[in-house]
This record gives structure tokens, sequence and C-alpha cells, in this order.
């Protein structure tokens, strides 16, 4: 992310209104390696491949905010590495993390990682170490901590429905568990501080705290998610694209200012119940539209979103989620060209 980018960003959270107004993405392997036309691994393992990618992004797009920028990562196995999950990796398919904990009693003997060395996260910091040099050259600079949430962690270390079950049947494990990952997640954003300056924000992703109840949400992720975002950073930035409606109301006092939700939910509903406190980084289908619609239907849900919005404050237009596969260059095009052109 360049300065200039950098600075619009946190105008945006504090609620001036940009013209033209703001476009930008989650962008990683889902979407980037097939895109640039390499298979999913050789993006993984090859650092010149990785840095081209990501170059390539920037350059063909630059009036879009890619976020969080140069994401070094192996998917959904970066973090539960750390913990023993095995890994998967397919020549061009997503990579999978399996399952470690057996049963909820394995919880407590379950060893916290340390975060500058174990699983593959000193992999994923070095890739970005040896290519920072070349991201400065272009003018961007590393401004994220990144991680899966705790509970998205959890769910891959013992399988989602296992996980969701050990929340009623053994909630005291269950908060164990949790407390380790926040332990280990701790570490680790304050290890990717501690190596790159330039970071003055955090990004998590998790999708599973959009699957349980609000009691739930309030006993087993309030108060680990405003742990680990008690932090002085400028960009606090949450993605759950699963149904937020149960906890969206709590992103403030989470401490989030910077929200990417599910396509199936209304900027205006989200901004009514968050008191417009959160940035909201959305909102148009990613897959059926985005991946999969012609560039005029892409234009045409793009004028829908800019239409209906009440206030456009506080908004950076996007897809409800992250970067899909299949994006094309036309239609990525098609929606950015049809923002910055928008006049209300």
């Amino acid at each position: 992310m360049t300065d200039q980018q950098w600075i619009d960003l946190k105008a945006v959270i504090s609620g001036e209104i940009l013209s033209p107004l703001p476009v930008g993405f989650i962008i990683d392997s889902p979407w980037l390696p097939n895109w640039y036309g390499i298979d999913i691994l050789d993006y993984f393992t090859s650092d010149q491949l990785w840095l081209e990618a990501n170059m390539k992004a920037i350059e063909t797009f630059p009036q879009a905010i890619f976020l969080p920028g140069f994401w070094a990562e192996y998917g959904m196995c970066s973090e539960p590495s750390a913990f023993g999950a095995r890994s998967a990796f397919p020549q061009n398919e997503f990579p999978h993390a399996f399952p470690s904990i057996r049963s909820p009693e394995e919880i407590h003997s379950l060893e916290l990682p340390d975060p500058v060395k174990d699983g593959l996260g000193p992999l994923m910091l070095n890739r970005l170490k040896l290519n920072q040099v070349f991201m400065e050259q272009a003018g961007h600079r590393i401004r994220f901590s990144i991680s899966r949430g705790p509970l998205n962690i959890a769910s891959y270390l013992m399988g989602t429905t296992e996980f969701m079950m050990a929340m009623m049947t053994h909630p005291q494990e269950t908060h164990a568990l949790i407390r380790k990952i926040t332990d280990y997640l701790l570490g680790f954003h304050k290890h990717q501080a501690e190596l790159f300056p330039s970071i003055d924000g955090i990004l998590m992703l998790d999708d599973i705290i959009g699957f349980i109840s609000e009691d739930h949400f309030v006993e087993f992720v309030l108060p680990y998610f405003k742990e680990l975002y008690d932090c002085r950073l400028s960009v606090k930035f949450l993605h759950n694209d699963a149904n937020c409606m149960e906890m969206v109301h709590f992103l403030p006092d989470m401490g989030v200012n910077l929200f990417n939700m599910g396509f199936d939910t209304d900027l205006n509903q989200l901004k009514e119940l968050t008191k417009n406190k959160v940035t909201m980084l959305g909102n148009i289908p990613p897959r059926d539209v985005l991946a999969q619609g012609s560039p005029a239907e892409v234009k045409e849900a793009t004028l829908n979103l800019l239409q209906g919005l009440k206030d456009r404050s506080r908004v950076i237009f996007s897809c409800g989620g992250g970067m899909p596969p299949g994006v094309s260059s036309e239609n990525l095009a098609i929606f950015i060209e049809t923002v910055k052109r928008f006049t209300p």
C-alpha cells in the first residue's frame, strides 16, 4: 500500500468522504495465482512468482487499495500449522489443515507455540523480509500484521462441528483453547510489528464468529477479540463474510474500525447498527456478480450499491468478502471505473 493510499484509508475511517470514492479489495491466494496465470502451489513456493503476481495486481489496478497488500500466507494452514496441524497443499487447489485435537480433553496438554519459529509463520514473514526492498522500490510499505482469528484457528484444530459442540458441552476446555490461541496471536502480531515498523494496522479473519449465538459471542468471542484489538494502531480490520447480524453491533466495543462482511447484508443497516462508527468494506456479491456476472451486470450491481446508500461516509466499495476465484480483469476494471466516475 502506498503512502497516499494509507492516508486515504485513514481518512475514510475518520469519516471523510473522498472524491472520487474509494475502492478496495482483500486479495490473496484464492484469486491472485490463477488470475496471474500460475498454479496456487507455485505461488506459495516461489518468492519471485509471489512478488510478480502482487506487483502485477497493483500495476494493473492502481486506483484500488488492495488489502492487506502483499499478503504472505499459506491459506488456512498458516496459523494452525504452529499448533501441529497437518497441512495438505494440492497443486492448484486451496490448501487444507487437518484437525489435530481429537477430543476436548486434549486441549489442556496443547503446548503454546513460539510465534517466532513455530509453524509456517516464520516462512511467511521471511518472504516479506526478502521482498521488502522490492515493495518499497515500487512505493509500497507493509501496513498490516495479519492472522486468522482465534475461533477460525480453533475450528481447524478440532474440526468446525466438533469445536462448536465443545462450546456447549465443554465450555471450560473451549475457553482454554481460545486462550492459548489468543496468547499465540498476541505474540505473533507483536512479532510482525517488531519486524516491520511500518505496520500501523491489524487484520484478522474469522468466519466462525458468524455461526454462533449472541450469548456464545459474548462469552467466547468478545473478551478475546477486545484483547487482540486493544493496540495503538490506526486501522483495526476484521473480515467475517458469514452471518454477522448477531454480532455486528459489538464491533465498536471490540475495537474494530474497518469491517468486511458477507454480501447478503445491507450496508445501510450495518451502518445503523454500528452507529456509523465502523468503516464498511463491501458489498456486491463476489462470486455470482463480480466473478460470474457479465460486465454489464457488474456495472448494474455497483450502481445499485452506490445509489442505494443513504450515507457514503465510512464506506470503501468492494465485494462482500475477499476477492473470489475467477474474477476477470475486465469485471474488476468495470467495478473500479463505475465507482470512480460516480457522482451523486
